[in-house]
């Protein structure tokens, strides 16, 4: 099965540069806000969201935001890009919006597959733990 993939960025050469190389080993689907990316998620929700900080219409926070008020998109693994690493406090992020990994730009898109990789099965495995004690 290909894991579905939605990448979200404003700008048009990080998200070529990531689709490309996402594109060898997932299912990618990409948005250029916040406000797309969430209608794109209402329709079909992806196995990981990989969203940029600051874009137009709709931030990455906000959209995180709405993806954790939403129950059918609660706990959908989330990768947070930002040019501003250093300037965020990263336990809150982790902790408040419940993002896998922040990933600070510039970045190696071989680095964000593992990365996406690394979340899709961090995620299929708390799944399975949380399916086992349901029995």
């Amino acid at each position: 099965m290909t894991h579905k993939i939605l990448l979200v960025d404003d700008e048009l050469h990080i998200r070529r540069a990531a689709e490309f190389k996402l594109k060898r080993q997932f299912d990618v689907s990409c948005a250029e806000d916040g406000q797309e990316a969430w209608e794109m998620i209402l329709e079909e929700r992806p196995d990981v969201l990989v969203t940029d900080l600051q874009m137009p219409r709709m931030d990455g926070l906000e959209l995180i935001e709405r993806v954790r008020a939403n129950e059918k998109t609660a706990d959908l693994p989330v990768l947070l890009l930002t040019a501003k690493g250093f300037e965020l406090a990263h336990d809150a992020v982790f902790e408040t919006f419940g993002v896998f990994q922040l990933v600070s730009k510039p970045f190696s898109p071989r680095e964000l597959c593992k990365l996406v990789q690394m979340a899709i099965e961090d995620h299929e495995s708390r799944q399975a733990a949380f399916e086992a004690t349901q029995v």
